[in-house]
């Protein structure tokens, strides 16, 4: 049977930016399909006033173009959104990318043919696709969720996900808003345009724990010392713990007086980006009493900031400790609560029960809006890859299998799927993604070419080597406190139907324990791949 390419690689994003880059660079013949209309994936989509980077500019960049690290400047030390989208497009142009993406194009099914060992794609528009090898480029926080309230085709004014941000730029002057949900986005475009709305109304159903992004300006003379130094840099990242541009404290955090301890935390506070948690004692993420003395740490750091005491307290995370879920980077977020167009409705005391055609009826009151943001987060992990109808060998359908249970080969492939790959699937590394992004591609285009210098067209795990990477993910996970509490990285979702049971869906170790199991198997000759 005739192929149409090589590979095909879904979306366009960093990840299937880099996928199609090495794969061309081995002499294949790649097409990526990409739902959007341009390049950037997560940043093409995600336009919400606020959106920028939580990683350091610098280092959540591509690393494997000298050329391009000398040509780029970043303006910022966490970039936002418009800049990060001109980045991925100047990548995308330089390298010559674009010849071989297809935008528009939502692939709805990809079935594996036994017969002749190809992967057939299907877009919603019904154009079909055949390739030898399939891979997903999707993103784990990519598939936005909507919230489950009545009545929300009612409202008559404008109302749209952040992830879903309308492209034309939204004038707020004036304007009566809502923001339902305070994550890593509602914080974001929380913190943005209560500078400019009439009044803003956050509707919140569990607060996070935010600490200060410390963001910056980068002159001429900075951006050329930071260039200097980017093999240091990047280096760096390869030995940190996931990939930032921190390092754990080897220190218990009882193994210093109080006096120590606090000083040390106070100099986290106050540095750039992920410090606090990327940088603090070893033991602040495994240990409860270590915790809960961060946890009061940052809690009185939200007093402090907050005017109205009992505001505050609807701030500070109940549920959940320091650290155990993602934390999200700010500024000035909590001093947003002392403006007087500001309020904060806790639903869990005053419930939403419905979305109405002015607005938003709660237990208590009826309020009336302009515009209704929905900052509900995603159905990560799973649903990027639950919008395609994926279906290997036997039409096995890979939801159907993971709804048994979770289990992939190093978060890179499935077996009953020959030939499938993920970037950054689920049980593979994340945290600072880029860096582990540049991994996977780079593992994934070793194996293939592998394959081509010696006549194999199958790579598929056996269930025993899954079953072995399951067991060590399973064992990494042990201790770690963000695995006993309610998240998307333990595969929890209120939002969504048949998510409320606790799993455990990435890698909890380090990135030298991920990659080191990874090398072995390269090493080692695939052997834990059945290859023919």
């Amino acid at each position: 049977m005739k192929l149409d390419f090589d590979a095909i690689v879904i979306g366009a994003g960093i990840a299937g930016l880099y996928q199609l880059y090495k794969l061309r660079e081995i002499g294949m013949k790649v097409r990526v399909f990409e739902e959007g209309k341009g390049v950037g994936g997560t940043w093409y989509w995600n336009r919400y006033p606020g959106a920028r980077f939580d990683s350091e500019s610098i280092s959540y960049a591509y690393s494997f173009s000298k050329e391009l690290l000398d040509e780029w400047d970043w303006s910022e030390h966490f970039a936002s959104q418009p800049e990060i989208l001109r980045y991925l497009q100047y990548v995308a142009k330089k390298f010559d990318l674009l010849k071989d993406i297809q935008f528009s194009s939502n692939v709805k099914s990809a079935e594996f043919n036994e017969k002749n060992r190809t992967w057939e794609i299907t877009l919603s528009d019904g154009r079909r696709y055949r390739s030898r090898f399939l891979i997903t480029g999707v993103g784990n926080i990519s598939q936005p969720t909507m919230p489950t309230i009545h009545g929300m085709e009612s409202f008559r004014g404008p109302s749209f996900h952040t992830a879903r941000w309308p492209h034309n730029p939204i004038d707020f002057t004036g304007k009566k808003v809502a923001v339902i949900g305070t994550g890593a986005s509602g914080v974001q475009v929380i913190q943005e345009i209560c500078k400019n709305v009439e009044e803003l109304t956050v509707f919140q159903r569990r607060p996070n724990w935010c600490t200060p992004l410390q963001n910056a300006k980068i002159n001429h003379e900075e951006m050329e010392q930071i260039r200097s130094g980017y093999d240091e840099m990047f280096a760096f990242c390869d030995q940190s713990q996931s990939g930032f541009l921190h390092i754990r404290d080897p220190r218990g955090t009882f193994e210093v007086t109080e006096k120590e301890r606090n000083e040390f935390w106070e100099h986290l506070y106050n540095l750039r980006g992920f410090s606090l948690t990327q940088g603090n004692f070893k033991d602040v993420f495994t240990n409860p009493k270590a915790n809960k003395a961060i946890s009061d740490f940052v809690a009185e750091k939200i007093r402090s900031r907050v005017n109205d005491p009992d505001v505050a307290e609807k701030l500070i995370p109940k549920d959940h400790g320091f650290g155990t879920r993602r934390v999200p980077l700010e500024t000035n977020y909590f001093e947003s609560y002392n403006l007087e167009n500001v309020e904060l409705v806790d639903i869990k005391e005053n419930p939403i029960e419905r979305i109405t055609s002015k607005g938003i009826l709660t237990k208590e009151r009826e309020f009336s809006f302009d515009l209704i943001i929905y900052a509900t987060g995603f159905d990560v992990i799973f649903g990027s890859f639950d919008r395609i109808n994926i279906y290997g060998t036997g039409n096995l359908k890979l939801k159907d299998q993971w709804k048994k249970e979770l289990s992939t080969f190093l978060g890179l492939q499935v077996n009953n799927f020959p030939n499938f790959f993920m970037i950054m699937g689920p049980h593979a590394l994340l945290g600072n993604n880029p860096r582990s992004i540049e991994y996977n591609v780079e593992w994934i285009t070793s194996l293939l070419q592998h394959m081509n210098e010696n006549g194999l067209t199958i790579a598929e795990p056996d269930a025993e080597s899954v079953a072995s990477w399951h067991d060590y993910v399973m064992e990494k996970s042990q201790g770690i406190l963000a695995n006993q509490i309610d998240s998307w990285a333990t595969g929890v979702n209120s939002n969504l139907q048949g998510r409320q049971k606790r799993i455990v869906a990435v890698f909890s170790g380090t990135q030298a324990d991920y990659r080191g199991r990874c090398d072995e198997v390269a090493l080692g000759g695939y052997k834990e791949l059945n290859l023919s």
